[in-house]
């Protein structure tokens, strides 16, 4: 289970799909059709694989409703209260600029 406190990786996704891409294409292309155990080893990792794109699903949804909510928290908050916006703009502005220019 990921955890709240933990980074988003952004080319987890990326990789993410390749493994999945890469284990379906062992699934169809490996393997005696007619042994048992293949087909239940086969069946059990197909499985595993529709959890896994499920969970990866589920929470790549749960961090797009997280940011959503945030940008709408800070859209009300600048609008009640636009002066503390623009100070907050100004001040993050500020430290942006500063740190540029240590470069």
């Amino acid at each position: 289970m990921v955890k709240e406190t933990e980074a988003f990786d952004p080319n987890l996704d990326d990789d993410l799909a390749l493994l999945t891409e890469t284990l379906e294409e062992v699934l169809k292309s490996s393997g005696d059709p007619t042994d048992q155990k293949y087909i239940e080893l086969k069946s059990k990792a197909e499985q595993v694989l529709e959890d896994v794109k499920s969970h990866v699903s589920h929470t790549s949804d749960h961090y797009y409703y997280r940011a959503k909510q945030a940008a709408y928290r800070a859209d009300d908050y600048v609008h009640e209260k636009p002066w503390q916006g623009i100070g907050i703009g100004a001040a993050a502005g500020l430290m942006l600029g500063l740190l540029l220019a240590r470069r």
